[in-house]
């Protein structure tokens, strides 16, 4: 059930924040949490255990990468999915976030409509 998720957003742009939680909590996504820097992110990640993170790369303290790189190389937290989206939309972006462990790399210029899908479909695994 949507709402028994609980959702990480780590994203410093606050307007994208705001319309992303709007969208979440409209799909029934209602346990919604949010970072405004890498480092916050990372402690909430440790603190909250979210079912799923959506992470931007360009943060301030920590960059994106090295948060989903933290992450992902636990034994602790490497099982939650994360999805890196970011406006940086470059194969050499998409490949780095790969090795960092990233489950998926949406581009913000296609929306949040697959961002969203794309959401969902990892969370039904």
């Amino acid at each position: 059930m949507a709402d028994s998720k609980r959702i990480l957003i780590i994203e410093d742009e606050k307007d994208i924040v705001n319309l992303l939680k709007i969208r979440l909590i409209s799909r029934g996504y209602t346990d919604v949490i949010c970072a405004y820097d890498g480092q916050e992110g990372l402690d909430l990640a440790h603190r909250q255990l979210p079912d799923l993170i959506i992470l931007d790369l360009m943060l301030p303290k920590i960059d994106g990468y090295k948060v989903c790189r933290m992450l992902k190389f636990s034994d602790k937290y490497k099982h939650i999915p994360i999805i890196i989206y970011s406006a940086r939309s470059q194969a050499e972006d998409k490949k780095l976030a790969q090795d960092c462990g990233a489950d998926a790399y949406i581009s913000k210029t296609l929306g949040h409509e697959v961002l969203l899908d794309k959401l969902q479909q990892l969370l039904s695994k």
